[in-house]
This record gives structure tokens, C-alpha cells and sequence, in this order.
């Protein structure tokens, strides 16, 4: 009977598992998730694992993951070290803040970090204000440059993109020449927040 009540209390969890190189063994970290929800509150109901650089912040398991997350198909993640869930701060910081909002805590087995105890708490708010701060400093940032772009063609100037062509007006070419992909993150985000009212 006691065994039964357990079952119910566990929390709906996830391992996510990356590797950046095919050679590289994943199983050293699933051994390490394995041995860390042992005996715990976590039933794992799924494992993600991405053998690519972490670098990228689109991957083909985390995406999935995110997707699940957002259907609501567990309340725990668990991974290995902070680099395995990225190597870019902003873009670790904008999936935990989503979690946050989601209701969907994480586990660093390496760092003996549970955002379900009073300490993890404290560092998954942490997080969420220094995300904060690195947006306001990548839109001071952005600001700035484009003002000084825009001083330059007042001035009858062009300025030097990266690619090294020279511009003379600020935003998209115009026409039907334009047809580069576009991002499709605001179109999810928006189907989300649609789906969700």
C-alpha cells in the first residue's frame, strides 16, 4: 500500500544527454542520471539525447524536448553539467526561463543543484534575473549600434555590413528579390500562446 502512494508522488521526469562528437560515449552520463534517480522522487518517462555541439542552440532533442515541455509531458529535467544543456549563456538562461514559466523544474547532478529545494529555488531565480539583465544589455547594445549606423547615413555615409557589403538604408531590401528564410520562433511562440489561452 505504501509502495502504491510512492508511485503516485513521483515526479514525471526527463534526462537530457548530450554529446558533441558521434565517438563520444553517452552512456557515461545516462550511468550518472541513472545512479542520481535512484531511490529519488523522479520516474524517468523519457530520455533526449543530442550528439552535436552545444554551441548550437537549435538541436534536434532539445527542440523535441521543448515541444514536449510545452504539452505539459513531464515536471522534471535532469542532465549532467550546465554545458551539456549549452556552452551559450542567453540562450541556456531563455530554456530555463521558459521551464520556470512552464511549472517544469531541473536537476544538475554535478552540481548537486534541484531547483525543488529551498537553495535551487534560489538559483533557478537567479537565473531567470540574470537573464533578465542580458536582455536589457543585448537591446542597449543593439540600440546603440543601430543609432550610430543611422548617424552615418544621415550623414550621406554608408556603413560596412559584415558580409562587407556597404548599406545605405537600415532594414530588408524591398520587392520580390527578397526571399530569404525566415525565422519561424515568433510563429511557434505565437501558435503556443494561442493553443494555451
Amino acid at each position: 500500500m505504501f509502495v502504491e502512494s510512492k508511485e503516485e508522488e513521483l515526479m514525471r521526469t526527463v534526462m537530457y544527454i548530450r554529446v558533441s562528437k558521434q565517438e563520444q560515449n553517452t552512456e557515461l552520463q545516462k550511468e550518472a542520471l541513472d545512479k542520481y534517480v535512484l531511490n529519488s522522487k523522479y520516474q524517468i518517462v523519457g530520455t533526449y539525447v543530442d550528439i552535436i555541439s552545444g554551441s548550437k542552440s537549435s538541436r534536434p532533442e532539445l527542440d523535441r524536448l521543448m515541444i514536449d515541455a510545452r504539452d505539459k509531458k513531464f515536471e522534471h529535467v535532469i542532465f549532467w553539467k550546465v554545458d551539456r544543456l549549452g556552452r551559450s549563456t542567453l540562450h541556456m538562461l531563455q530554456v530555463v526561463e521558459e521551464w520556470q514559466k512552464l511549472g517544469i523544474t531541473f536537476s544538475i547532478t554535478t552540481l548537486n543543484i534541484d531547483t525543488n529545494t529551498p537553495m535551487g529555488k534560489f538559483v533557478f531565480g537567479l537565473l531567470s534575473q540574470v537573464a533578465e539583465l542580458e536582455r536589457t544589455l543585448i537591446i542597449e547594445r543593439t540600440n546603440l549600434a543601430i543609432g550610430s549606423i543611422q548617424n552615418k547615413l544621415k550623414q550621406g555615409k554608408g556603413h560596412k555590413a559584415k558580409s562587407g557589403r556597404v548599406i545605405h538604408s537600415l532594414g530588408r531590401p524591398k520587392g520580390s528579390k527578397d526571399r530569404r528564410p525566415r525565422s519561424k520562433a515568433g510563429y511557434y511562440h505565437r501558435w503556443y500562446e494561442e493553443k494555451n489561452k
